[in-house]
């Protein structure tokens, strides 16, 4: 079993180019970053270079978006064995990525697609897991999927998948407060009953963004402030869960720093306040 990821209590962004010479040249409020593996997975150049100096000042999590956990193909051994000459190198607070699929003999969509919940898409996903977790020497986080479609012969919930992968694989999770909205209003399952179902202990992370509102259904744009029903589900996923670490998620219509920053504090209140009731 691979040895678990210690708990990290706090308040940080993705790093984004727009906001690379903040990071570089001035104090900012943050307790960690988080920026996208597939970004830096190329050995030298700019890109490598600023995340060193990055690391510097902070702890950085590497978040990635092309492992293709859900994949019946196995994993790409040459993407993990890049992925872990960058993990020996940077030492992140975590290495995490998506349950879903996106690569299929040779193909990639380039897209995070869904799973249906059964026993064998079950066993394929942990096994994936646990070949990742060998490779990269450490345990993963996952991080919950937004969806737009379900599938007939799903046997069960999103959240008792989950709790079964964790079991099954050691890993923990990077539960996304915003895609849990997003799917409970796409196919109208109780958000609430989501975030119970988890296992508490296992989650590390936190995402929140915000989404769009497309003619049938929400889509996951990152491209928005965090809206009100993310910031409920926010607070009482903080209650369950105690102090983790909390991250903005930010990935089109870029906006100044100081916005993102306003809304990690708001983050920081509310966690705050969350975990005042849990104590008294």
């Amino acid at each position: 079993m691979t040895a678990s990821v210690p708990t990290f209590s706090g308040y940080g962004l993705g790093l984004r180019k727009e906001h690379y010479r903040d990071f570089l040249e001035t104090d900012v409020a943050v307790d960690f970053v988080e920026v996208i593996s597939e970004n830096f997975m190329v050995d030298g150049g700019r890109p490598r270079d600023i995340l060193r100096r990055v690391r510097e000042r902070h702890p950085v999590a590497l978040h990635g978006v092309s492992m293709s956990i859900g994949s019946a193909d196995s994993l790409d051994r040459a993407y993990l064995a890049r992925l872990r000459v960058l993990v020996d190198e940077i030492e992140p607070l975590f290495v995490s990525d998506h349950l879903s699929w996106s690569r299929f003999e040779g193909f990639n969509s380039h897209d995070l697609l869904p799973l249906p919940y059964t026993p064998e898409a079950l066993d394929v996903v942990c096994a994936n897991i646990d070949l990742a977790q060998d490779v990269l020497g450490r345990a993963m986080l996952v991080e919950n999927p937004s969806s737009y479609v379900t599938f007939d012969g799903s046997t069960m919930s999103e959240w008792a998948f989950i709790d079964a992968m964790c079991q099954r694989t050691g890993c923990h999770l990077l539960l996304d407060v915003n895609n849990i909205h997003v799917s409970a209003a796409n196919h109208g399952f109780d958000p609430i009953a989501y975030l119970d179902g988890v296992p508490a202990d296992r989650v590390r992370q936190i995402h929140l963004a915000g989404h769009s509102e497309g003619v049938d259904m929400l889509i996951d744009t990152h491209d928005r402030p965090v809206p009100p029903p993310v910031w409920t589900l926010y607070e009482h996923a903080m209650a369950r869960l105690g102090p983790v670490a909390t991250m903005i998620e930010r990935d089109d219509a870029i906006p100044p720093l100081a916005d993102l920053l306003d809304e990690l504090a708001t983050a920081r209140v509310l966690g705050a306040v969350s975990q005042r009731q849990v104590a008294a």
